[in-house]
């Protein structure tokens, strides 16, 4: 079940006291592991191989159960997001724009893929569906800040400053 990501685990021993309270609160309760999901994802950031496993043998569910439920889900992520989440609208008005040169310039400056997030967890892409700016088109956003008619270069100059902050 790999991610195709190499983020190592980080857990914290009060993550993982936390995350057995919360099965402890939902192992005998019917369709108890949605909720806890939920939670383990609220401690965590994300559902890493390792918290799944806690879950699925904590509440005595196949770990296809879990990972099933995990990735059915839009809700849940299997990867960690970065201090920076970057998105990339691909809705029709961008993609015509050139959207898609957008996040390859994206992805070759931060040499991840969509979907990813660099080891240091700085920085996460994902691309998405209508941000509702199409009259900005292109549009890319940062932690929610919208920038709109970015070119490839202007997205990787918006990627280096928020690297800047970072030194």
């Amino acid at each position: 079940m790999s991610n195709g990501n190499s983020i190592e685990f980080m857990g914290t021993p009060a993550q993982e006291a936390e995350l057995k309270k919360v099965i402890a609160k939902y192992k005998e309760q019917p369709g108890g592991l949605m909720p806890a999901l939920q939670e383990a994802q609220g401690i965590y950031g994300y559902l890493p191989y390792e918290v799944q496993k806690m879950l699925a043998e904590g509440l005595d569910v196949s770990m296809s159960e879990v990972y099933g439920v995990a990735t059915f889900y839009a809700q849940f992520s299997l990867v960690p997001k970065g201090k920076y989440i970057i998105s990339v609208c691909l809705g029709t008005a961008c993609y015509v724009k050139g959207a898609d040169r957008v996040l390859t310039a994206i992805e070759e400056k931060l040499g991840i893929k969509s979907g990813e997030c660099t080891p240091d967890r700085k920085f996460s892409i994902e691309a998405c569906r209508c941000v509702g700016a199409c009259g900005l088109a292109p549009v890319m956003t940062v932690n929610g800040e919208v920038y709109g008619k970015v070119t490839p270069e202007q997205a990787v100059k918006v990627i280096e400053s928020y690297m800047a902050k970072e030194d």
